[in-house]
């Protein structure tokens, strides 16, 4: 057979050079797979923070949605979580979206946290200063409470307990759960279902001069539907011979005493707390030690924690170790009342005297709205 150099090159050993040099490219090829493989393994377990803030976000604000209804007033006594102030109330949201990022996180460090259903509800009233009340309570270490209205137990019954769980924050063993919602109240199904959930709900009822009331609700529905017809007509069937129109859901609310006596067939009145709306105001400390004691908890939100705002007329919060600007609720606090024709106003009060003056037997305490 003849030789052939071609042939007899292609079977030629490979020097010690090349082979060094294939060496190197397999460390440098086995490193890049190593480094890719780390950096999708790295990125993997990097959580995101962006969508899940979101995500409780618009959690939030759904629930939110489920609220509904009318106005605004000219004090801190607003409630906050409803459909007709959604534009106001961003900020609101915002903060309450990173109270359970905060929740979340501190949940994810101790692992005996979890859900729970509320020992503890604030029912009512509407316009009646249940926001400001809630955001003071928040301040104590003790108590968890979601910032958006569920409407469980009026609205969103069907949805059953577990659904209604998953709502609230986690909270630790010695933590109070809580929630608001103004319109369990007035609401006649709804003693019977807490009743049902747990006989032992602590129930906080926070009430204002029902007339002032009556008025925060018209104005904020009139600060959404300007056209609408006047407070005077509204709540007068006749204006000729002056009658009440108690079919008007305002002047409904205000008539604590009867929706009292729906919530009595089920709680002893031992179970149910009445917080001053106007001393939340005047004297948000003296209401909060109250309503702490009621809870069995420690004193820890006191004077120290209010800055009273004379712009605004209303206090606002601060925390006493920090040096932070005092937090003041919601752009809404603060609308202007409407004029109200005297003798109407007057005439309001003539209605609610008698239901004033057995509310105060009822709950053995005189408000002083007459």
């Amino acid at each position: 057979m003849e030789y052939s150099p071609i042939i007899h090159s292609l079977h030629v050993v490979p020097s010690s050079h090349v082979k060094n040099k294939l060496f190197v490219f397999c460390i440098m090829l086995s490193l890049w797979v190593y480094m890719i493989y780390c950096c999708v393994g790295y990125c993997s377990t990097v959580p995101n923070l962006t969508y899940g803030s979101v995500n409780r976000r618009e959690n939030h604000a759904e629930v939110d949605n489920q609220g509904s209804s009318l106005g605004a007033s000219r004090d801190l006594l607003n409630n906050e979580n409803e459909l007709d102030s959604r534009g106001d109330e961003w900020d609101e949201i915002r903060g309450e979206a990173k109270a359970l990022d905060d929740n979340a996180m501190s949940g994810s460090l101790n692992e005996s946290e979890s859900k729970k259903l509320p020992q503890a509800i604030i029912i009512g009233v509407k316009k009646g200063g249940t926001r400001a009340l809630l955001e003071f309570l928040r301040l104590h270490p003790d108590i968890r409470a979601v910032g958006a209205e569920p409407h469980f137990f009026d609205r969103n019954y069907d949805k059953g307990l577990e659904w209604y769980r998953e709502l609230m924050p986690k909270s630790s063993e010695g933590q109070l759960t809580m929630e608001k919602t103004p319109s369990y109240y007035v609401t006649k199904e709804v003693p019977a279902r807490i009743y049902a959930m747990s006989k032992d709900t602590k129930l906080i009822v926070v009430v204002r001069d029902p007339v002032t009331r009556a008025i925060s609700d018209y104005t904020q529905t009139r600060s959404k539907k300007p056209d609408i017809p006047s407070f005077e007509s509204l709540t007068l069937k006749n204006t000729s011979a002056g009658l009440i129109d108690t079919t008007w859901s305002a002047v409904q609310i205000g008539m604590y005493a009867k929706h009292l006596e729906r919530w009595l067939q089920h709680f002893p009145m031992e179970q149910l707390l009445f917080v001053s709306g106007e001393r939340l105001i005047t004297d948000p400390a003296g209401e909060m030690a109250r309503v702490q004691d009621f809870l069995g908890l420690r004193r820890v939100v006191t004077e120290k924690h209010f800055h009273f705002n004379p712009a605004k007329g209303f206090p606002c919060l601060k925390r006493p170790e920090g040096n932070s600007r005092p937090h003041c609720l919601g752009k809404t606090k603060g609308r202007t009342h409407p004029n109200i024709d005297p003798e109407v106003v007057q005439r309001l009060r003539d209605f609610y005297k008698p239901f004033n003056f057995k509310f105060y037997q009822m709950t053995g305490h005189d408000f002083g709205w007459d």
